[in-house]
């Protein structure tokens, strides 16, 4: 009670009846000398020496606060705990007379010797142990004692039990000895006292890193937790079971987790299918179990799972080729089954629109051909949310290239409240009537992960227009390549960075050029350059040789599904007159065969196309 000032003017006289001869008034004296040196730090180095010939008390009282003393004086300064540690054979002394002595009915509870007094010794091990390797290899036998003949049926014999298992794991101590100690925690799993369960779990989560082995031998009993009917207890188990999936037991350790997942409380299921997700992409045996177990997890918890979710799950079944047509399948029974988990609706829908092709020819030798109507992947059910209504728009707009339902899409969002559903379904209409001719190859993006960054990366290099390719998905085997309809715009940066002269490349032998197209002063000339066996670079070259200026030129390009199509960005929109400038469009084919390409002009709008069945300066078989 008494304040910094009484402190210092009363620690002499402090220190001085921790010498008194009255083992009751050196215990209060010991006592008070803690609270002073909590209050007044730098009078802890008046109580030291005292304190050391504390420990050769024999009144239990007297040892006790002379402990409690000596851990404060440790832990408030490391030349006074490097002193202490002198003293670590006097502790061990006193420690083992405890563990081993007979039974003494002034300090026994229920069969343990002064559990106080020993509880506090360890604490004071485990502060003199820490990353010292002399002081720890001096308390191993000792702590071994303890943990072999303490008795675990008890509370305090669990508290002395539980305070050296802390001690074991906190100094530099033998490998078994650890191993004793994670078994102890390992018994305390099977206690009927849930607090004990508890704070096992909590020391096991701790240690799990480093001394995973060990862990494992109670894995049985760790995933058992999950079942107990408190929500600490099955939240701390979560934790610890994610913790202990590995590459050989995933399999078996997905199942619990996947079964805990189907009924585990509403506030753990986020949690539990977020760590569901990362474990099955980290241990993975295959691409189809890691598919099938995503899945579940979705049809299980789809309304609990993360927003990145979805994007990481269509990138997984891209990148699986093989199982496009399983998957596809599958997620399609499981969209009639329930509609009501929107990252499975989405999913699902992506997955429809892209490969509903596979999805009607029934080639998955698993599964039989099923009945689809692109009118089906229209929700009208209020609970579905605008971003999920976004992905069965689009593949509406996807299926209507191989099914020749006639959904009218405008009728239904047209005139929508949500601005980007309208405008979506404003941008597929014009693409379905005005652009019909190039509607068959169109397919959607992927649905790229880190979606965020890839855009702002792009959108920082086209600040100089540096930024030519757009972000494109590797097509799927056999899947339709994308047609693009662009229009083109010149930027500033080209123009900054052209004027250094320093990023033109080696003048190379020049590719042949023929024209395409004339018509109105408007001449397109083509020239190809083979890049592999089946890779073909084309650079179109527009002019104006009329009198007026042409503005908004857009070139277009339409393939057959054989084709891979990318169209790099234009040189400009615009085409001067009396061919003072020229624009030029590089078009990236694979697989080529014929191309299709459509040009627009505004000042007295003009629409055309051309149809090009060969490619100048290739030989027959590059064709």
């Amino acid at each position: 009670m008494g304040s910094a000032e009484m402190c210092r003017d009363l620690a002499p006289e402090i220190d001085r009846l921790l010498r008194a001869s009255n083992s009751y008034i050196k215990k209060k004296a010991a006592l008070c000398a803690v609270h002073i040196v909590r209050k007044v730090h730098d009078l802890g180095e008046l109580f030291a020496p005292a304190a050391r010939s504390l420990l050769a008390e024999k009144n239990h009282g007297v040892l006790h606060g002379a402990v409690v003393l000596i851990i404060e004086l440790c832990e408030r300064n490391p030349e006074t705990l490097e002193r202490f540690r002198k003293v670590l054979p006097d502790l061990v002394q006193i420690m083992k007379g405890l563990v081993l002595s007979g039974y003494s009915p002034e300090h026994d509870v229920a069969g343990i010797s002064d559990p106080f007094l020993q509880v506090r010794i360890l604490r004071l091990l485990r502060i003199l142990g820490h990353n010292n390797e002399g002081a720890s290899d001096a308390m191993n036998d000792l702590l071994a004692q303890v943990a072999t003949n303490t008795d675990s049926t008890k509370t305090v014999g669990n508290a002395v039990l539980y305070e050296t298992v802390l001690t074991v794991l906190d100094i530099k101590s033998e490998s078994g000895l650890r191993v004793l100690a994670v078994n102890i925690l390992g018994r305390f799993l099977l206690n009927n006292d849930r607090n004990i369960r508890y704070i096992a779990m909590t020391s096991l989560q701790k240690i799990v890193g480093t001394d995973h082995n060990a862990v494992q031998r109670h894995r049985g009993t760790i995933v058992d937790c999950l079942k107990d009917q408190d929500a600490s207890v099955k939240r701390r188990a979560l934790e610890l079971s994610l913790a202990l999936v590995s590459a050989s037991n995933v399999r078996s350790m997905m199942k619990e987790l996947l079964l805990f997942l189907s009924s585990c409380p509403a506030e753990l299921k986020a949690h539990a299918a977020s760590g569901i997700f990362n474990a099955a992409e980290r241990y993975a045996p295959s691409q189809r179990w890691h598919i099938d177990t995503i899945l579940h997890v979705l049809t299980t918890a789809g309304g609990d799972v993360r927003d990145e979710t979805v994007p990481n799950l269509i990138q997984l079944i891209t990148n699986a080729s093989e199982l496009h047509c399983y998957t596809v399948h599958k997620l399609y029974r499981a969209l009639l089954t329930d509609i009501s988990q929107q990252s499975l609706v989405q999913v699902a829908c992506w997955c429809i629109g892209e490969y509903g092709d596979l999805l009607l020819r029934g080639e998955c030798q698993e599964t039989e051909a099923v009945q689809v109507h692109a009118a089906q992947t229209q929700f009208y059910i209020p609970h579905v949310v605008p971003a999920t209504r976004g992905f069965a728009l689009t593949a509406t707009m996807k299926l209507s290239t191989r099914i020749t339902d006639n959904v009218d899409i405008v009728s239904i969002y047209g005139s929508c409240i949500d601005v980007e559903l309208q405008q979506r379904a404003v941008e597929y209409n014009a693409l379905f009537k005005k652009y019909d001719h190039m509607r068959y190859a169109t397919r959607c993006p992927l649905v790229i992960r880190s979606l965020r960054m890839d855009v702002n990366v792009c959108d920082l290099l086209d600040l100089l227009g540096g930024s030519e390719e757009t972000l494109q998905p590797s097509p799927a085997v056999g899947a339709p390549a994308p047609g693009l309809l662009i229009n083109t715009a010149s930027t500033a940066g080209g123009d900054l960075l052209d004027l250094l002269g320093v990023l033109e490349p080696a003048p190379l032998a020049p590719a042949p050029t023929v024209p395409v197209y004339e018509k109105d002063g408007v001449t397109l000339t083509l020239s190809c350059e083979k890049q592999s066996d089946t890779g073909l670079t084309v650079t179109l070259t527009a002019s104006n040789s009329t009198d007026s200026d042409i503005s908004s030129f857009t070139l277009q390009a339409a393939v057959p599904k054989s084709v891979q199509l990318h169209m790099k960005a234009p040189s400009g929109d615009s085409l001067p007159a009396r061919g003072t400038a020229k624009v030029t469009q590089v078009v990236v084919l694979n697989n080529p065969n014929k191309v299709g390409l459509t040009h627009t002009h505004t000042n007295i709008h003009t629409h055309d196309t051309v149809q090009i069945d060969s490619f100048p300066g290739l030989d027959a078989a590059g064709q």
